[in-house]
């Protein structure tokens, strides 16, 4: 199936709307101490297509970043990636056979390898997984998920993690509509909001470096009140200053605050890849709620995205379904007001290149939390 895989440069990395899959991304890990590596992989359009001429390839690449569980051993994590999509039932094989070469690049410490896959979940497009209101009401059982997954693969050697690191449910809002039919498009209350933080004077502003502070007691306030994992500040400097201009895939970073009367009410991580911009990071007070700043900042970071060119606005991270008891259900309720098409992905999935320490790598994970849930 794959007829060359090799090694490159992280700065050779192509462009992709998918910032977690940039040479940009690369850079903030590099910044944190975190190495990273980039391959080249071909595959016949055959193999990975119903559709497609026989003797004709794909070159494609993805980004992996080596992720330390202690001083001996390591595993490769492949944030949203690979971003090329085989048809379901290739999937397997051919992630499989990509695992099986990536094998002699990485350290012999790397206990396995973790796709974060963006591949759209086979089970989003199975009206048998959907109720009467037509919402999701998610995948199977991890069980049923691996044996479909491993079919036709050599080893069966997939496994579904048991939570997911990056959101595997989010929100596509279409920028290519006017402004005008991005607002219809919206639910009533969130124009509403939108209108009324205009007009209680509340303003967007860009924030530099030298004010990241203003982001970080925004974020933390947020952390707390949430009860969520807590970023440092380093983490934070790094996202916002990783440039790689000189890089096939380059990312243009912008960190907003909405104010009143010089007063920071919210603020969030604007990321422009390609033709697409995700919502990365956002935090909100409690102080002045009645004016709605998360609203107005939304609205203006959609307006500066569709300006630069983007097509899609990425919110990053819903909960599945309009469930009041998952945790993320306040997300949900507060995304899917600006309208757009919800999306569903597969998720993580291990590869264990070291079965012994795998399991009781695994045994130790299930003591412990993910950062989002399924």
């Amino acid at each position: 199936m794959l007829s060359e895989v090799f090694d490159k440069d992280t700065d050779e990395v192509f462009e992709t709307p998918i910032v977690q899959q940039t040479s940009y991304w690369s850079e903030v890990k590099r910044k944190m101490g975190i190495d990273s590596y980039a391959f080249n992989f071909k595959v016949k359009r055959a193999d990975i297509r119903h559709t497609g001429s026989e003797n004709t390839t794909i070159t494609s690449d993805l980004l992996v970043v080596l992720e330390y569980i202690d001083r001996q051993h390591c595993y490769a994590y492949v944030p949203y990636g690979p971003e090329l999509e085989p048809d379901p039932d290739c999937q397997g094989v051919f992630l499989e056979e990509l695992s099986e070469c990536l094998r002699s690049y990485l350290p012999s410490s790397c206990i396995m390898i973790r796709y974060d896959l963006f591949w759209e979940s086979c089970w989003a497009k199975d009206n048998d997984f959907f109720d009467r209101e037509g919402n999701w009401m998610g995948p199977p059982e991890h069980r049923v998920q691996e044996l479909r997954f491993n079919f036709s693969t050599h080893n069966w050697n997939f496994q579904k993690t048991l939570s997911n690191i990056l959101p595997s449910n989010t929100l596509f809002v279409d920028l290519k509509k006017s402004e005008m039919e991005i607002l219809n498009g919206m639910k009533s209350k969130t124009r509403y909001n939108i209108g009324l933080s205009q007009r209680k004077g509340v303003y967007i502003e860009t924030l530099g470096i030298e004010d990241i502070d203003i982001w970080y007691n925004l974020y933390s306030e947020t952390a707390r009140r949430n009860g969520i994992y807590l970023h440092d500040l380093e983490y934070f400097r790094a996202v916002l200053t990783a440039r790689t201009r000189c890089s096939r895939s380059p990312a243009e970073v912008m960190l907003l605050v909405a104010k009143t009367d010089n007063i920071p009410l919210a603020s969030m991580f604007l990321v422009l890849s390609q033709k697409r911009a995700l919502y990365l990071y956002g935090a909100s007070s409690c102080r002045h709620r009645n004016l709605m700043a998360p609203y107005a900042l939304q609205w203006q970071a959609m307006r500066i995205a569709k300006a630069r060119g983007c097509n899609e606005y990425d919110m990053f991270g819903i909960a599945p379904r309009p469930d009041p008891d998952h945790p993320m259900y306040g997300l949900y309720r507060f995304k899917t007001g600006f309208g757009g098409s919800v999306f569903h992905s597969m998720g993580c999935w291990d590869y264990p290149l070291q079965n012994d320490v795998y399991t009781h790598f695994k045994a130790w994970e299930m003591n412990r939390q993910g950062y989002h849930l399924s």
